[in-house]
């Protein structure tokens, strides 16, 4: 390891800018020309569009144009689609309704778009498009996702009868009843996972750009992948020819999933600027990222798990219900299946397990990935399932959790996947010894003498990363692949730059990619940019969501520095007429090993491009590509731990401590991990407490603003005692396994298991308020 290499401290390249306020988001961006968008929304939950006057919003000042969906289908946009297909049980295709860009006939969620203002300024905009008068004829709304199964339920979409998206399994039930009807214990519960809404920095904004003369489309979008947004713009919604869309997706202020999707505003604002003939810009309020941003998580699932006489799980049964808002958003499928129900087994040999999912329509914001997407599902359902367990037998949590590991690998789970290495009782035993754990019972006895209840719980999580290989998971219903591309061109000066078709949104790739080829050629790391986020300069590429840009994104550069370095080393051999062999590169020069003979690194790039001296035959230049498709997911795990302390008159909780232990086998920069960590704890720790999305029963969002959503802040977090162990991944060059989701995956049973400890009542659902702690410790006494 070099200071700048893999496994330094390095302080992230990027921060600079963000720091000095010199950052550029979409927001920022502006062209010649540009005029400024506000979408017509619906205020309704459900209802028919009868008429759309727009005739005083057009003479109104400023106003260029309104557009409405009518408009927009008779120039042949197409509908959103979901791009993962599920089948369900039946063989029967899932459901997919249209999801129009504007609503020409029927709005299925408050906030559902129907037109576009564009004009002079925002404000225009705004006052034009209060001024736009829409004619509903209201419908029957049902928003609870078990209720929109009932028969006489309103129907969202003609194609889904009962509102019933898709009837989804996986494993072997007949097993898992057979082990259950066999147990000596089963544990009955039934799990509410909280609807988020994700919150990133930066509110989603597109501007989009048409060029008359060229017949050229570009796009300056909050992407986490803008060549999946060029792809499904192209493909399915027939905005623009591939070849004649760029996307650009600039600095992007946090994403956490909720920008890997391809929404109405995208491809509105870029029909909007050919029909208009200017260049249209919309930058999301706070009200209406509430409103229209994907929403994570909302399931509701009951769960039986079966044990022997020695308290070994034999058998797991789910029945989860998940609600998937008023459309299926471009992932959303994927979520609530091959997310989520595959790591079902945890940390633990489970011989029978069986899942079933049914996914359900409601007149509620589209829901999708939110960070972890699917595994924070899982985990949750898991581990407080397994707390319960332990209490119900009277058994150490921790003891049960140890008996029932997986400690054999390669390891075969009865869901799909195969774990590849591991080793969980080496985050249980640090987990345990930074918390104390054996000291509790003291500081327990200390905390009631003051009047207060104090209590500790555990959460051992694995999560799915660099979700791959391609050939898997189309077989699985993924509509593309999921490798990634890289591209490093040395310069004349030697210089480098790395193109990858990862994107950057506060995970420090500009550092962390940097720092693969400061290790490998010994370069400054100054030397070397990060190229990313613009479907003109980067070949095609994936993106970043799943924690794969380490894992995948990292393998393809390591795959394209391979090809520089033989190429290299061809040259410095030949240089100082060499045996190619012997050539080693070190501090930034290419070296004969065993000798003083050396060719200084920018020496060997300007002979490449100058091309007076090179080998026999060989091409000038050094640049090369690479695609790498993984051949398994990575598997990061660890094992969480939360100390609290309740006051039993107030139903305040306060975290006294919490520890986390990680796996993510081998780290590039230990630093930006750890920050990536806390940002997940910080998370997780908000869905447990604090966060939750909330609709009355006509549809009405009751949490679009701060003032009713509760965010995390400072003083509800405490400092976090982070660590990690390391089984590298085998199947990746790095060994690497991902660490961007894991402490939104493993803090909240953590959290929910200590509260529940602490007052003695495992009835608590997320997010635990004050108000809903202080009732259950009460119900409990």
């Amino acid at each position: 390891m070099g200071v700048e290499g893999i496994g330094a401290r390095v302080a992230r390249k990027e921060d600079k800018r963000f720091l000095t306020g010199k950052g550029r988001y979409t927001d920022d961006m502006s062209v010649p020309g540009m005029k400024y968008a506000v979408f017509v929304r619906s205020p309704h939950a459900h209802a028919k569009i009868v008429k759309i006057d727009a005739s005083a919003a057009k003479g109104m000042p400023g106003v260029i144009g309104v557009l409405d969906g009518k408009q927009l289908l008779a120039d042949g946009i197409g509908n959103l689609i979901c791009g993962w297909m599920i089948h369900s049980k039946d063989g029967s295709p899932m459901k997919m309704g249209a999801w129009r860009p504007l609503a020409h006939e029927t709005v299925r969620y408050v906030g559902d778009a129907v037109a576009i203002v564009v004009a002079d300024s925002v404000a225009e905009a705004r006052d034009a498009a209060e001024a736009v008068v829409v004619e509903y004829q209201e419908l029957a709304v049902v928003i609870d996702a078990s209720k929109a199964l009932e028969a006489g339920q309103p129907q969202l979409h003609p194609e889904a009868p009962n509102n019933l998206i898709f009837d989804w399994q996986i494993g072997d039930e007949a097993a898992t009843d057979k082990a259950i009807g066999a147990a000596a214990h089963v544990t009955e519960i039934t799990i509410h996972n909280n609807r988020l809404s994700p919150n990133p920095m930066e509110p989603r904004a597109a501007l989009g750009i048409y060029d008359a003369g060229d017949d050229h489309y570009t796009c300056y979008t909050t992407s986490q992948n803008p060549h999946v947004a060029r792809l499904v713009m192209s493909a399915f919604y027939n905005v623009a020819p591939e070849n004649k869309l760029r996307v650009i997706a600039p600095d992007v202020g946090g994403g956490f999933g909720s920008k890997i999707y391809i929404y109405p505003e995208e491809i509105v604002c870029l029909w909007a600027s050919k029909r208009t003939g200017v260049p249209v810009k919309w930058t999301s309020d706070r009200t209406e990222a509430f409103l229209t941003d994907a929403h994570g998580r909302d399931h509701v699932s009951k769960v039986k798990m079966a044990f022997d006489a020695n308290n070994r799980i034999i058998g797991l049964k789910v029945d989860t219900v998940a609600n998937l808002g008023a459309y299926m958003s471009l992932f959303s499928s994927a979520v609530p299946t091959y997310l989520y129900a595959t790591l079902l087994s945890g940390q633990y040999d489970i011989p029978a397990i069986h899942a079933n999912v049914r996914t359900v329509y409601t007149n509620t914001a589209p829901v999708d990935a939110y960070r972890g997407a699917g595994r924070p599902e899982a985990t949750y359902l898991l581990e407080r399932t397994m707390e319960t367990a332990a209490r119900e037998l009277g058994v150490s949590p921790a003891e049960l959790r140890r008996v029932n590991f997986i400690r054999s690998f390669p390891h075969q789970t009865p869901v799909i996947m195969n774990y590849d290495a591991g080793d969980y009782d080496a985050s249980l035993e640090a987990a345990m010894k930074a918390a104390d754990w054996n000291g509790f019972a003291a500081r327990r006895a200390e905390a009631a003498g003051r009047g207060m209840k104090r209590g500790i719980g555990m959460s051992c999580y694995i999560e799915a990363c660099g979700i791959a290989p391609s050939a898997a998971v189309g077989s699985l219903g993924a509509g593309v692949g999921l490798w990634e591309s890289a591209e490093v061109r040395v310069n004349a000066v030697g210089t480098i730059e790395v193109l990858t078709g990862s994107h950057s949104h506060g995970q420090g790739h500009e550092t962390t990619f940097a720092q693969l080829v400061a290790e490998r050629f010994g370069v400054p790391l100054d030397s070397v940019n990060i190229v990313h986020g613009d479907t003109d300069k980067v070949q095609m590429g994936m993106g970043t969501y799943g924690s794969r840009s380490g894992a995948v994104g990292m393998s393809a550069v390591v795959k394209a520095l391979d090809k520089v370095e033989a190429k290299a080393k061809k040259i410095a051999a030949h240089l100082m007429e060499a045996d190619e062999s012997d050539i080693v590169i070190e501090n930034g020069e290419l070296k004969v090993a065993g000798t003083d003979k050396a060719v200084p690194w920018f020496q060997m790039a300007l002979a490449a491009y100058t091309a007076h001296n090179l080998p026999a035959g060989m091409e000038p230049g050094l640049k090369e590509g690479a695609f790498y498709d993984p051949a398994n997911f990575t598997f990061p795990a660890g094992c969480y731990i939360c100390e609290v302390e309740v006051d039993p008159e107030t139903g305040r909780t306060k975290i006294i401590q919490f520890v986390a232990a990680d796996d993510f086998g081998n780290i590039i920069n230990p630093m930006i991990v750890e920050g990536q960590v806390h940002g997940g704890l910080a998370q997780g720790i908000g869905q447990a407490l604090l966060e939750g999305v909330h609709y009355d029963a006509s549809g009405q969002l009751l949490t679009a603003s701060y003032m009713d959503y509760a965010m995390p802040r400072a003083d509800d977090l405490p400092s976090f005692q982070v660590s990690t162990s390391n089984t590298p991944c085998p199947n990746n060059p790095l060994g690497i396994k991902g660490c961007g989701e894991a402490g939104a995956i493993g803090s909240p049973p953590a959290l929910i298991n200590a509260i529940t400890d602490a007052i003695g009542n495992n009835a608590l659902t997320m997010p635990a308020t004050s108000h809903k702690v202080w009732a259950a410790a009460n119900a409990a006494n």
